[in-house]
């Protein structure tokens, strides 16, 4: 894996997984995929990152896409955090981290792409993709 450009995308909706790695993979990236927290958590001691792109939901686990950024911003303060999500977007002021980026789906590939490109180029967002 390119750690330079490796993105960690966590989702349990493999669809959803196999979109955003396809999203990536044509925009340049190396993607890799974790369906569980504890997955998640084991690829960030495992690998260097660039960014995350977080699910909101996780419906087996029962956990919020909230919780598992500031784990991940516990192996990295400064590390780019997107947010997905078909709704919660109320939460985002309150719950997300700083310097993050919501994104709600549907979304165009360009829109993701653009916001990983940004917070990788700026470390700050610029405006939210609702």
């Amino acid at each position: 894996m390119n750690e330079s450009l490796s993105v960690l995308i966590v989702d349990d909706d493999v669809s959803i997984q196999n979109v955003v790695e396809d999203i990536l993979s044509d925009g340049g990236f190396e993607p890799k995929a974790a369906s569980s927290v504890e997955e998640a958590i084991a690829l960030l001691n495992a690998h260097r990152f660039r960014a995350v792109i977080i699910d909101i939901s996780f419906g087996k686990d029962h956990v919020k896409g909230w919780a598992v950024a500031r784990r991940a911003r516990a192996f990295n303060p400064a590390l780019p955090i997107i947010y997905i999500t078909g709704g919660n977007t109320d939460e985002w002021a309150i719950q997300g981290v700083p310097n993050s980026i919501l994104i709600t789906k549907p979304f165009p590939p360009a829109q993701l792409l653009t916001a990983v490109s940004q917070l990788l180029t700026t470390g700050t967002p610029q405006v939210a993709g609702h």
